[in-house]
């Protein structure tokens, strides 16, 4: 029997779709570390019951993304040596990720993503609008890992880098750290124009080291 039926497309479980919001809204860095997630308070946000919410959360703190402080879950609080281990992982995985990209990057309509975020920086930074930087950042970013052809290094990439959005969300707000940023990914996007994957991975390298010593700055004066 020949019949024209086509997959059936099923939606996300509720599970997963509360750990979305949930990842979503930490991504943000809306939320500051040590305030506690209150189960019941986010579930009537959402309109689901505590269950999902709990799982959620749990997962969240699987990735190191939350805490549990016994009653509840909070961001954590990231220290030196943190920030030191998580950057002791981007340098190793993100070059690599980015290196892959330029097998395919020096075509203009595959690059057009990045093309447009990077214009949307470099807009924002000139208006001062940290704001709008922030969501050309995350464009940037979801562009070229959209790109890579190795799925799990892309979850890993994400996730060590969703760890610093606290810090991120308070150096983004200083022009001179947008400044860096902005011409940290002038310089990847060049190496992926050119199709040169040893640049690419280069140009990320010292951008990670710019970005990290903005935050260890950041962390600093924010201790003090």
């Amino acid at each position: 029997m020949n019949l024209a039926l086509k997959p059936v497309e099923r939606p996300l479980a509720l599970g997963e779709q509360v750990y979305h919001s949930l990842r979503a809204l930490l991504r943000s860095g809306q939320i500051e570390h040590g305030r506690p997630l209150q189960e019941v308070q986010l579930a009537e946000h959402l309109g689901v019951s505590r269950t999902p919410v709990r799982q959620a959360m749990t997962r969240l703190a699987s990735e190191g993304m939350l805490v549990s402080d016994g009653r509840s879950f909070v961001v954590p609080r990231l220290a030196r040596h943190d920030v030191d281990e998580i950057y002791e992982v981007r340098f190793l995985i993100e070059p690599a990720a980015i290196r892959s990209v330029a097998a395919v990057s020096a075509d203009p309509a595959v690059r057009a993503p990045l093309d447009a975020a990077l214009a949307a920086a470099a807009a924002a930074h000139r208006a001062g609008d940290a704001p709008a930087f922030g969501e050309a950042h995350q464009r940037f970013r979801a562009a070229w890992l959209a790109l890579v052809p190795n799925r799990r290094l892309v979850r890993a990439v994400e996730q060590y880098a969703d760890h610093m959005q606290h810090i991120r969300a308070l150096t983004l707000g200083k022009p001179p750290v947008r400044a860096i940023v902005l011409d940290g990914y002038r310089r990847v996007a060049a190496a992926l124009a050119a199709g040169d994957g040893a640049a690419a991975a280069e140009a990320m390298t010292a951008t990670l080291a710019e970005a990290k010593r903005a935050f260890v700055d950041a962390m600093e004066l924010a201790e003090s």
